[in-house]
């Protein structure tokens, strides 16, 4: 069984959609997909996506995205936490797995999250440009912090040591996975990748690679011992830092 990573799919856009088609139908029957978020918003786009890709591996284990919880365009829900239940119904019923999965000596664990501004005050430009601050929909007087806190309290509380364990969240744990190429200017969207306190939570689970998403910056690093990896599909023209493939994480 092979271990293969992605995220950030962005199915809305016809060549992304093409592309998870396109996907063989033969060659990963017997392997692990870890899905790490944003794959729409559209609730008939996540489940047709899940849906193809659980018949082309053998394990497809998902965790949501920011996207996947706006509500602009479906507005049949009354908040983005309403959303968040919907899309988790949506990944059971298409045969993703959500929780902690353990076989053949390994172990991968799913971490929820958002952000929290630990990575720096949000500007002004920030606020009115990140469509999500217009297109989440959040219970009065929640803060970024109250719900990155609300997502990081969903997820499991470690467990004992395992031969091998990979984590995976959407959102980044530490903000110096960040290639120091990104330009001053695109810098902007650091407070909204992620929070530290998802650092702190995969660390107690001891893990030799965790998997992120959110950046649509590849990457594959080792940092305090444990890697860090995002393997991002991106948008169409996101070619320079999207390699827009399956990368392969483990073999057993």
């Amino acid at each position: 069984m092979r271990v293969f990573a992605i995220s950030d799919l962005h199915v809305d856009y016809d060549e992304n959609d093409q592309w998870v088609a396109g996907v063989s139908i033969a060659d990963y029957v017997d392997d692990l997909l870890i899905l790490a978020g944003d794959v729409s918003d559209m609730p008939q786009r996540l489940g047709r996506t899940l849906e193809r890709l659980a018949l082309r591996f053998r394990t497809v284990i998902y965790l949501p995205g920011n996207h996947e919880l706006w509500v602009v365009r479906d507005r049949t829900h009354e908040d983005s936490f309403a959303k968040f239940d919907e899309v988790r119904r949506i990944a059971h019923e298409s045969g993703a797995v959500q929780q902690v999965w353990h076989g053949a000596g390994l172990r991968i664990v799913p971490l929820y999250g958002w952000y929290d501004f630990s990575f720096g005050a949000p500007s002004r430009d920030l606020r009115l440009a990140w469509t999500d601050f217009r297109a989440c929909r959040w219970p009065e007087g929640m803060t970024p912090a109250l719900i990155t806190d609300a997502f990081l309290a969903r997820n499991p509380a470690p467990a004992a040591a395992h031969a091998t364990t990979i984590t995976v969240s959407h959102f980044l744990p530490r903000i110096d996975v960040m290639p120091d190429f990104i330009p001053p200017a695109k810098r902007i969207v650091y407070p909204v990748l992620g929070t530290r306190k998802l650092e702190t939570q995969l660390r107690a689970w001891r893990p030799v690679t965790h998997v992120y998403g959110h950046s649509h910056v590849n990457r594959d690093q080792v940092i305090d011992g444990v890697r860090y990896v995002n393997n991002a599909f991106g948008y169409p023209g996101e070619t320079r830092i999207a390699a827009k493939r399956l990368l392969c994480l483990h073999e057993t």
